[in-house]
């Protein structure tokens, strides 16, 4: 593995001789922009595999992209390398339709201590709740960013991520199944705590995901990435385009339905991913991702 060559994969031409929080900021930003949040390995008979050297031969020579425990713990050996102090740590995701956190641990996130504050990194979350920037571990603080407020709030040890979200101009409203699209203004992310974890921890978790017949993961194939100015994202057939911020403080939501024919092209032309195995798009799950 090499730490340049993972540079070329995400476009990242600045200084990274200084472990800073300049420094930290550019290079994710540009992890973000440039590793899609995906899942398609699952849909085309692939296993998702937590070995660093494999994922890091996944997104940095095959140019693809990872859920959480991959983008994050290759985000991981990225920032330990340049001399950042990482910890993983495990949360539990939000789902709104249960309006209820994950049972048990389900998403991978990093805390990295600069200048003795503690910054949540987390690049493997996707869709329209990725954060931009790090963010610093402050309770009850907004933290404002382009894709909207993200903010902490702490309770007994336990940290909340919520993203407070714009209202969304959607011009063809009718092929819209966002979830409560003007009624939510709050969303709540997941929750945390501070216990330390080894990427060990994850494996029964990545399996689980990847094969349970209810994950989110097995009933919907997933590609996300974000923009300079947004978010697209394609699950199942469905290829949603976000920008940020368009006017008077409401995002724009653009959504088409492709045909079969349209996918690869799609996945190429939108996520620069160019898949080994036949790809077969499925969303038969009625969870929402927005």
């Amino acid at each position: 593995m090499d730490i340049k060559e993972y540079f070329t994969r995400i476009s990242y031409r600045g200084s990274y001789d200084k472990p800073d929080l300049a420094t930290l900021t550019d290079i994710f930003q540009h992890h973000v922009r440039a590793v899609p949040f995906e899942n398609l390995s699952i849909h085309c008979g692939e296993s998702i595999e937590l070995d660093l050297e494999v994922t890091y031969n996944k997104i940095v020579r095959k140019k693809r992209g990872g859920w959480c425990m991959e983008n994050n713990n290759l985000l991981s050996w990225v920032l330990k390398t340049l001399g950042y102090n990482v910890t993983l740590l495990g949360s539990k995701v939000y789902v709104p339709e249960y309006d209820a956190y994950a049972d048990e641990i389900d998403h991978l996130l990093l805390k990295v201590v600069l200048d003795d504050k503690s910054y949540i990194v987390d690049g493997g979350f996707g869709m329209a709740y990725q954060m931009w920037q790090p963010m610093e571990l402050i309770s009850g603080t907004d933290q404002p960013q382009t894709p909207g407020v993200f903010r902490f709030l702490e309770e007994s040890g336990v940290w909340y991520l919520e993203k407070v979200k714009r209202k969304q101009w959607v011009p063809n409203q009718s092929v819209s199944t966002c979830h409560n699209v003007e009624k939510e203004v709050c969303r709540r992310v997941y929750l945390f705590t501070l216990q330390p974890r080894d990427i060990e921890e994850f494996r029964s978790c990545n399996a689980h995901l990847q094969t349970a017949p209810d994950s989110l993961f097995v009933t919907k194939s997933i590609c996300s990435l974000q923009t300079a100015d947004g978010v697209r994202a394609l699950v199942g057939w469905k290829l949603t385009e976000i920008k940020y911020n368009y006017k008077d403080n409401m995002d724009l939501v653009e959504i088409r339905i492709l045909a079969d024919e349209e996918i690869e092209k799609t996945l190429k032309e939108k996520f620069n991913i160019t898949l080994d195995k036949k790809f077969v798009p499925i969303n038969i799950s009625r969870l929402s991702l927005f």
